[in-house]
């Protein structure tokens, strides 16, 4: 069973925490999420980006998130993969030196690491964006740009891979942005149709 380390924090987005985290449970992954200085079974407050024609996303209090891993317990290099939701989170983890050297080693190890919209910010922290190719909600882009990466502008509902790495620019993307990191996991999804009796 491949184990995935999903980093977050308080006003993580509600979405692109929750979606993924289930999706990838009910895939059969093992998915230990964690906020640095929290431990199991506290939570972590999240916020609800929504897009109604304004010049920006507007923020709504989202659902409280529970951790199921303490923080103080990773060890990167056990880990098979790296998932960081965007939100206001990335803000401040992007500030936390124990989460930037997480999140260089698993693109040292060249392991899988998928994030979406502001998720990016830390990613740009971690300086791991030299000549990578990614997207980001749009408001990112100049810091991908200034981080050396080649930001990608496309759709909101659509996802961009770049060899170990898979962004979006926010949580429409979800069904392409799961597929495609569920893909570099080496899952193989297959849909069977069921034949129905006939009455």
């Amino acid at each position: 069973m491949k184990k995935i380390l999903l980093i977050t924090g308080d006003f993580t987005e509600d979405y692109e925490t929750m979606v993924p985290f289930q999706a990838l449970l009910m895939m059969g992954y093992e998915v230990h999420t964690v906020c640095p200085d929290k431990r199991m079974g506290e939570s972590v407050k999240t916020a609800i980006h929504d897009f109604g024609g304004d010049q920006t996303y507007s923020e709504k209090p989202g659902h409280n998130f529970e951790l199921n891993y303490s923080f103080s317990d990773v060890k990167a290099e056990d880990y098979d993969a790296l998932l960081i939701p965007g939100g206001r989170a990335p803000e401040y983890l992007r500030l936390d030196q124990r989460v930037i050297k997480m999140v260089q080693h698993f693109f040292e190890a060249n392991k899988p690491v998928a994030t979406h919209c502001h998720g990016i910010q830390i990613l740009t922290a971690a300086n791991v964006l030299k000549g990578r190719k990614l997207t980001a909600y749009p408001a990112v882009g100049p810091e991908v740009t200034l981080a050396g990466g080649e930001y990608q502008e496309i759709p909101v509902d659509e996802a961009f891979v770049d060899g170990n790495l898979v962004t979006a620019p926010a949580w429409p993307a979800h069904p392409k942005f799961l597929r495609a990191f569920i893909d570099l996991l080496g899952a193989e999804i297959t849909l069977e149709k069921k034949e129905t009796a006939e009455a």
